[in-house]
């Protein structure tokens, strides 16, 4: 019987089996509920931290920190009680809740620089426990053949609502506030609850029956388990390191463009609209990258390269915000350094994660994606206003950053070379024979994300 063409067509697109087509398709939308919602949210948060002063930002970046130290115990807590069909639906819907506490008390006008502080904390922590949250599910979901085949269609989902998201935001925010849009985010969450829903009625169906039967199960385990996995493990370890650099230099641009942009425009209406414009130039940017560039050069240099390539940028970009620090430069080199971020770095640090055990993808890839990270923020953050009082301008600032970002780029080297043999273990263990490839779509990250010729990458 031939197939449907709409599926035939799909085939061209993504190299995708019969049977995996529901399960990718739902994916797709669950990562577009995700993000869509997280973009939403995004410059509003951003509007919040410049309302509550950016003098004051050290402040909710520790906040945010000492919040995730109370939070990842309570998440270890219900992942070693609770089954995934249980887990996750608690994490989304508590989100949501949040969400509509908050608008009542922004539309109240409660406490409003309290609130503005607390909200830009809340986000914080939101959208690092939900997206490690995503990615943990994908890899207990999809065997690491799937994933190489089907996490490019999959991350494209992200992509689409990284663009809806500030498109919406541009649209609604002037004419009734940047209040309004939170039960618009909640929607998109409540959305993303359906999806996991659908994910997971399919894993229980038989084609990955095996592997279902042990990820809903709950993991076990001490609250605390995730930390000390992490501390019993070299390349967990690394992965910190990595990521620990790569806050410090993202909070010391960040907190540069509080500064500026706060000195330069006057008005919060057009300090969100110019947020929610950098958001939209950045996921146009990584689409096009994608679809043009990535896949062609990680597939033929691998995951060591695409660890490496945004701290060399990173490098580059903050030697000249040293030379001319504007807002012009700013701008470009903020609007680079995302788009390397979402389209190279950030996935190449998931498949990072697939050389690991899954009780190591849940706890202790929660830990480096949360605490690991907020605590790089906070104590980043404090560094810059230490830097700041003793007299260090915006520029000298830039001027330091750019040893640390060498050091990050080494750090993302040896991490690229660990995972390569650690996967190589890994395959001879299941006597697999290690596969060199010879193209963008065949390559581990090549195929996470496959944009030669694919019009949906991230």
């Amino acid at each position: 019987m031939d197939e449907p063409l709409s599926l035939r067509l799909l085939h061209r697109v993504v190299r995708v089996e019969t049977a995996e087509v529901a399960a990718m398709l739902w994916s797709f939308g669950y990562f577009f509920c995700l993000l869509c919602s997280y973009y939403i949210l995004r410059p509003v948060r951003d509007e919040m931290g410049i309302q509550g002063g950016p003098e004051n930002l050290q402040w909710v970046f520790t906040g945010t920190f000492l919040t995730m130290l109370a939070a990842v115990p309570l998440f270890g807590w219900l992942s070693a009680r609770c089954p995934r069909r249980v887990l996750l639906p608690v994490v989304y819907l508590f989100f949501t809740a949040n969400l509509l506490a908050f608008f009542v008390l922004l539309e109240t006008g409660a406490a409003p620089r309290l609130t503005a502080q607390a909200f830009f904390v809340w986000v914080s922590v939101f959208n690092l426990f939900v997206v490690s949250v995503f990615w943990s599910f994908m890899a207990d979901l999809f065997r690491n053949e799937q994933a190489r085949r089907l996490y490019g269609f999959i991350s494209a989902g992200g992509s689409t609502g990284a663009l809806v998201g500030p498109v919406l935001v541009t649209t609604v925010a002037p004419d009734f506030g940047p209040t309004a849009l939170l039960p618009v985010s909640a929607c998109f969450l409540l959305g993303a609850l359906i999806c996991i829903r659908r994910l997971g009625a399919w894993a229980r169906g038989g084609v990955n029956e095996k592997r279902e039967s042990a990820a809903g199960s709950a993991l076990g385990g001490g609250v605390l388990a995730g930390i000390g996995l992490l501390l019993r493990s070299e390349y967990l370890l690394g992965i910190a390191l990595y990521v620990v650099l790569f806050t410090v230099l993202s909070t010391f641009l960040y907190f540069q463009q509080a500064y500026i942009v706060s000195g330069t425009i006057s008005d919060p209406g057009s300090r969100t609209a110019l947020f929610a414009t950098l958001d939209l130039v950045v996921n146009v940017l990584t689409l096009l990258c994608q679809i043009f560039v990535v896949g062609r050069l990680v597939g033929r240099f691998g995951v060591t390269v695409a660890l490496v390539l945004l701290p060399v940028a990173a490098i580059v970009g903050f030697f000249f915000l040293g030379l001319f620090p504007t807002l012009a430069v700013l701008i470009v080199f903020g609007v680079v350094r995302r788009a390397g971020e979402y389209a190279i770095t950030k996935p190449a640090r998931e498949i990072l994660f697939t050389v690991v055990s899954r009780e190591e993808k849940y706890k202790a890839k929660n830990v480096i994606d949360t605490v690991v990270y907020r605590a790089g923020d906070a104590v980043s953050g404090w560094l810059f206003e230490g830097l700041r009082i003793l007299g260090i301008s915006f520029a000298g600032v830039s001027f330091v950053a750019v040893p640390i970002a060498a050091l990050w780029a080494t750090t993302g080297y040896l991490l690229g070379r660990r995972q390569e043999q650690l996967r190589a273990a890994l395959m001879a263990k299941r006597r697999i024979p290690v596969y060199e490839p010879s193209s963008p779509a065949e390559s581990p990250l090549g195929a996470a994300l496959d944009g030669a010729a694919q019009p949906h990458p991230r």
